[in-house]
C-alpha cells in the first residue's frame, strides 16, 4: 500500500513525541504541568454559550451555505469596519471551520505547483505544511531576535523571485508574540505592491495585546493597493476562548473568496451551524469578558518573562501580544553540555521535572522553546520553579 506523495512530504510535528509522553505520564497519575497550550484556559463567555443553546432550541441545526450564514457574514463585516476601519461586502467574506481551515483553502485557491510563499521565521508550524500541500514552496526569511523577530523590507526584497506568489504576515505572532507597527507594515506592503504579490495577513491574535499605546494595525487598512491584494485571516478562537467551536473567516477579493467557498463546498460542506450563531454573539456582544481575560494574560506575561530572564542561560523578549513566551535557551544548552537541541532539552525537562514545553524546531529555531502562559498563575509558578531547578541541576 502506497500513500500519496502529497502526504509523504509532510514533516511530522516535533511536539508529537513530547505530547505523547506527557499524556502517558498523566495517565500514570504523574503531576504533569503543560505549557504548550495554544488556547485560552478560560471557558467561552456565558452570553456566547447562551446563543448556542438558543440556536439549537430554534432548530438551527441543519446545513448552511458553504461560506457561512448571512447573519454571521454581516457580523464579520461590522467587526472589520469597527475594529479595522475596513469596508467589505458579503461576497468578500467566507466563513471556515477555523482560521486554519481558511488558510488551507486560501493556499489551495491561489497556489500552483512551484509557486513560492515567503514566510517569516519564527513561524506557526502549519504555514509550512499547508503551502506544501497546495504544491507551493515555502521560502523562509529569518526575523532576527534583535529586531524582535521581525523581518525587514531588505530581507523581503532579497527573498523575492520570479516564482513568488505571496508573502505571509502574522501579527501579533505565534510563537513570538511580536507585533509589526504601522510604518513597518507599510514598508513591507509596498514591496508586495511593487512585485504584484498577494499579502496573507493572519490577524487571529489582534485583540490580545497588552501594553498601553500599542495597537494592532491591519495591513489592508493602509491604502487601496494594499487592500485589494490582502487576504485577511481571522476567527473567534483566541479572542473569545472558542478554540473548539471552529469558526474562522477570510476577507478579500471576491474572486478569491468565491474560490475558497467553492472548495469548501466539496470538503466540509459548511461550518457548524450552531457554532456560527455563537460566533455572531461573540462578535456583536460585550467585550468585557475579553478585557478580563487580557488583564489576566498581562499579569501572567509580566510574571513569566521576569522569571524566565532570571534563569541562568535564558533570554526572553517581552511579547507584545498573543499568549506565548519564546525563550532563547542556547546559552543554557551550551553551558549544560548534555543537550544539543531544544528538542532534547524539552524531552529531558518533561521526563525529570514533568513540565511540557514546545521546542522551537517546529517554529524554525534551534535555539528556543515556546511557553504558553494560557494557564493559571499557580501552575505557572510551579512550572517555573521546576524549570529553574532543572536548569541549575544541569
Amino acid at each position: 500500500m502506497k500513500l500519496s506523495k502529497r502526504v509523504q512530504q509532510l514533516s511530522p510535528s516535533p511536539t508529537l513525541a513530547i505530547t505523547a509522553t506527557a499524556k502517558a505520564l498523566k495517565q500514570q497519575g504523574q503531576d504533569v504541568i503543560g505549557l504548550g497550550a495554544g488556547e485560552p484556559d478560560f471557558n467561552t463567555p456565558e452570553h456566547i454559550l447562551q446563543a448556542a443553546k438558543e440556536a439549537m432550541d430554534q432548530g438551527h441545526t441543519k446545513y448552511t451555505a458553504s461560506g457561512g450564514i448571512p447573519e454571521l457574514k454581516e457580523a464579520i463585516i461590522q467587526k472589520l469596519k469597527r475594529d479595522n476601519q475596513l469596508e467589505y461586502q458579503s461576497n468578500q467574506i467566507t466563513v471556515a471551520v477555523g482560521a486554519k481551515h481558511a488558510l488551507y483553502n486560501l493556499f489551495q485557491a491561489i497556489l500552483d505547483p512551484g509557486d513560492e510563499v515567503i514566510i517569516p521565521a519564527p513561524y506557526w508550524v502549519s504555514y509550512i505544511e499547508q503551502v506544501k500541500l497546495a504544491g507551493g514552496v515555502p521560502v523562509i526569511v529569518n526575523g532576527k531576535e534583535e529586531n524582535s523577530f521581525k523581518i525587514t523590507p531588505e530581507q523581503l526584497k532579497e527573498a523575492i523571485s520570479d516564482r513568488t506568489k505571496a508573502v505571509l504576515i502574522n501579527s501579533p505572532s505565534n510563537p513570538t508574540g511580536m507585533l509589526y507597527d504601522k510604518e513597518e507594515l507599510k514598508a513591507l506592503g509596498q514591496i508586495a505592491v511593487d512585485h504584484d504579490l498577494f499579502i496573507v495577513s493572519d490577524e487571529i491574535y489582534e485583540h490580545l495585546i497588552y501594553d498601553e499605546g500599542i495597537q494592532h494595525v491591519s495591513i489592508a487598512s493602509l491604502g487601496p493597493e494594499f487592500y485589494k491584494r490582502t487576504i485577511i485571516i481571522n476567527g473567534v478562537s483566541k479572542t473569545y476562548s472558542m478554540t473548539g467551536w471552529r469558526i474562522g473567516f477570510a476577507a478579500g477579493a471576491p474572486e478569491i473568496i468565491k474560490a475558497m467557498t467553492d472548495l469548501a463546498s466539496h470538503s466540509t460542506s459548511n461550518p457548524t451551524s450552531i457554532a456560527q450563531y455563537a460566533a455572531i454573539a461573540a462578535l456583536n456582544g460585550s467585550h468585557e469578558p475579553v478585557e478580563e481575560m487580557k488583564k489576566a494574560f498581562k499579569e501572567r506575561r509580566d510574571y513569566v518573562v521576569k522569571r524566565l530572564n532570571a534563569i541562568p542561560g535564558f533570554k526572553c523578549l517581552k511579547p507584545a501580544g498573543a499568549f506565548y513566551a519564546f525563550v532563547n535557551i542556547r546559552e543554557a544548552l551550551d553551558q549544560s553540555g548534555k543537550y544539543q537541541t531544544p528538542d532534547e532539552w524539552a524531552k529531558a525537562l518533561l521526563e525529570k521535572e514533568l513540565v511540557a514545553v514546545v521546542p522551537g524546531s517546529g517554529f524554525g529555531s534551534n535555539d528556543h522553546i515556546r511557553i504558553s502562559y494560557a494557564t493559571s498563575m499557580e501552575q505557572l509558578e510551579r512550572a517555573l520553579d521546576r524549570i529553574e531547578r532543572f536548569v541549575k541541576s544541569n
